[in-house]
């Protein structure tokens, strides 16, 4: 497909007309298009977004508010504090040696910006990189997931009525609308989604030297010693395994246990997953759904590879086809090779493995491709230092999960097959900015004592430079 014929040139070059224009909008004009998407989040259409998300795949209201609306909030909040300073031209240190000029950063937009979001926190994952887009002054295209299409025309109404189109524009449609976007020649991409489809966003943005921003995934492993307090793991393991029905790309994704705890664990997960959603979670008004048939069927299809290869379910394991429900499911005994160990899980399935030593712990998750988190409950220093040192990870969230995402002062993102960059406050408005580097000559300096012709005395000057400057 030739330039002009895609659909999106014209939305496209009218960004990339105005992009200037935006570029050189203050920070006051900025933050106050942030709040007004504050605004409309958190009291225009809060309701309608509840409404939406509930259509799309029964994501409980509290639900809603605390992981889609208030963590895009308090990106607002933060950012609008913090844009001033962000966007002052930064005074760095001169080398001796470059006597009678200064140094400055300045963070420039990128440009034209393409946003990919997915669809399992569409609100969350759309806004929230729009708001460091926004914070560096850049405009947006706009692409959420069509699996999600109650919530994506209502992020377009919203869009649309806050923003014109040659800043900010959001467009529906399905696979190939997102094959014909990444086409143009976008100043940067930031995509949210699986490594397979990151590999292939990657690709068509080297077409264009386009820089990308990968959010993507993996299996994060959560390994609990002896020194924990069981109770209390399992109280907040289910919490971060289960919300959204598992669909959570920081979600736990298995166990790795000290073999001499597991049935403790056991007892404390059957004993704690009534509680949260009592003994019939299918009616329970906290707990989602799987967001369509095909994840539903993927989801079945591991669990039947498990069973087939003797595993145990120590809880759950019930499911409901047409209302694309699993109960929240504790298995054991797994094969190395199962889907369930293979492949991120996305759903509400939780494997757990025992080790022997920590060693063996470690050894396992390294096996595999960097985590996009990695979670340990412990109260041995001597344990958790050992981990963090001889693992690698995303981010480590030690006593707890899922919490490091909402601190806005931690760069936020993944490692290689988990992902490139960060996003969140200062960490997202960096993605979305190029450092661009200024050096201002205010005297003659020594370097222009040293253009041709070269004589002796010039080459005393460089070898005193070089050994003392």
């Amino acid at each position: 497909m030739g330039y002009s014929e895609n659909k999106f040139a014209i939305l496209f070059d009218k960004q990339r007309a105005n992009q200037f224009n935006i570029g050189k909008t203050s920070y006051k004009t900025r933050i106050k298009k942030l709040k007004k998407l504050k605004h409309a989040l958190e009291h225009t259409y809060k309701q309608d977004i509840r409404d939406a998300l509930y259509k799309d795949f029964k994501k409980p209201q509290l639900e809603v508010d605390l992981t889609e609306i208030y963590p895009v909030i308090d990106e607002i909040k933060h950012v609008c504090s913090q844009l001033k300073s962000w966007l002052k031209r930064e005074q760095v240190g001169t080398p001796l040696a470059m006597l009678g000029s200064s140094s400055y950063i300045i963070n420039e937009p990128k440009g034209v910006c393409l946003i990919i979001s997915p669809w399992n926190y569409p609100i969350n994952l759309t806004f929230g990189p729009l708001i460091s887009a926004i914070a560096g002054g850049n405009t947006v295209i706009l692409k959420p997931s069509e699996m999600t299409q109650n919530t994506s025309s209502l992020m377009a109404k919203i869009v649309s009525d806050l923003f014109d189109e040659n800043e900010i524009a959001l467009v529906e449609g399905e696979v190939e609308t997102s094959q014909a976007l990444l086409e143009l020649p976008f100043n940067h991409i930031f995509f949210t989604g699986s490594p397979a489809v990151g590999k292939i966003v990657m690709k068509a943005a080297s077409k264009h030297l386009a820089s990308v921003t990968l959010e993507l995934g993996g299996k994060s492993p959560t390994i609990i010693d002896d020194s924990a307090n069981i109770e209390k793991a399992v109280s907040k393991i289910i919490f971060g395994k289960f919300m959204n029905a598992g669909q959570t790309c920081i979600a736990p994704d298995y166990v790795l246990i000290d073999e001499g705890i597991k049935s403790k664990f056991i007892i404390s997960f059957k004993k704690q997953i009534d509680t949260f959603f009592t003994e019939q979670p299918e009616s329970s008004d906290a707990y989602s759904r799987i967001v369509n048939s095909k994840h539903f069927k993927r989801l079945i299809d591991s669990l039947e590879d498990s069973k087939n290869r003797n595993s145990t379910i120590e809880s759950g394991g019930e499911i409901n086809q047409s209302d694309n429900y699993i109960e929240p499911t504790l298995i054991s005994d797994l094969d190395n090779e199962s889907q369930l160990m293979q492949e991120e899980i996305f759903g509400p399935i939780l494997p757990i493995k025992t080790y022997k030593t920590l060693e063996e712990a470690v050894e396992y998750i390294n096996s595999k491709e960097k985590p996009l988190a990695l979670y340990i409950y412990s109260k041995n220093k001597k344990n958790i230092n050992f981990i963090l040192n001889n693992t690698r990870a995303g981010s480590t969230c030690i006593n707890h999960n899922l919490l490091q995402y909402l601190n806005h002062n931690l760069p936020f993102g993944g490692s290689n097959n988990s992902g490139i960059g960060k996003s969140h406050g200062y960490f997202g408005f960096l993605e979305f900015t190029n450092q661009r580097s200024l050096l201002k000559q205010h005297t003659l300096g020594a370097v222009d004592l040293l253009k041709p012709p070269y004589t002796n005395w010039k080459q005393k000057i460089v070898d005193l430079t070089i050994k003392w400057f």
